[in-house]
């Protein structure tokens, strides 16, 4: 008597349309696109609600650089301007989201992962956490690390101005500055990571990131001079070098992992062969 096996519905994790082989149709991929993209958003509302309640000493701290200028030796009259009845709060507003994607950062780093590989093994799967593990700090510390130079940043750039004119810095422009700088500088120093996970999963081998030094070297240098003005050049280098080094650290345990792959396949060749 013949049986039918029974269809399963779209589990939780939303891959029912997948082939044998684990691949996605195209309606497949934008459906995982929309319920990643929305678990990410909602993380990042809720963490701006929090986010709001923090944004009068956000605002103090992006404030001590522009009036350091005016207390520095030589220094002019420096301060924050807002031009439109609603710029302190449209300003408080983009703070309280900004706070948000920070805080929220595992909830969308997860999602960004679970999108770019959505048909993994188990084994493959617990990559996941090595991943948050590490991507988290990194971009928490990318963050600080564009916060650690703004000062120096805006420093240098108050030092053109005479001290017979008046630095009038306008609160939205200002911060949007701040905020492409200490969000851009976070998400660079995650990259490497992926480049890890690419290669644990198979898709890129140690000696093809090892082979484009060239080009990943180059454009961490284009990437910082964009972040950073072009007359400061010492804050390009303080964010450059650690880049480079998160490079090399991913060619590193990429070229690791590449051996301990070849050698668990040589031994399972050896064992075959007997």
């Amino acid at each position: 008597m013949a049986t039918t096996t029974p269809r399963k519905g779209p589990g939780r994790s939303g891959r029912s349309r997948q082939d044998p082989e684990g691949r996605m149709s195209l309606g497949a991929h934008l459906v995982e696109f929309r319920k990643r993209m929305f678990r990410a958003v909602i993380a990042v509302a809720i963490g701006a609600v929090a986010g709001w309640f923090v944004t009068p000493w956000v605002l103090d701290r992006l404030r001590a650089p522009v009036t350091a200028l005016a207390h520095s030796e030589g220094g002019h009259t420096a301060e924050l301007n807002f031009p439109v009845i609603t710029g302190a709060f449209d300003l408080r507003l983009e703070i309280a989201v900004t706070v948000g994607v920070i805080i929220a950062s595992p909830v969308w780093l997860y999602q960004i992962w679970a999108f770019v590989v959505p048909a993994l093994v188990r084994k493959e799967r617990n990559y996941a956490i090595g991943f948050l593990g590490s991507a988290i700090p990194l971009f928490l510390g990318g963050c600080f690390a564009g916060w650690y130079v703004l000062p120096h940043i805006v420093g240098i750039l108050g030092s053109f101005v005479s001290k017979q004119d008046v630095s009038i810095v306008d609160a939205k422009s200002y911060y949007n500055f701040v905020i492409k700088l200490v969000i851009a500088v976070g998400v660079a120093f995650v990259l490497p990571v992926f480049l890890v996970l690419l290669n644990y999963v198979g898709v890129v081998s140690a000696r093809a990131i090892l082979k484009s030094w060239r080009i990943a070297i180059l454009a961490i240098l284009v990437f910082t001079a964009l972040v950073t003005p072009s007359a400061d050049i010492i804050s390009m280098f303080l964010l450059a070098v650690p880049l480079m080094l998160l490079y090399l650290a991913a060619c590193l345990v990429s070229w690791f992992h590449d051996r301990a792959v070849a050698r668990r396949q040589d031994a399972l060749d050896a064992e075959l062969s007997l």
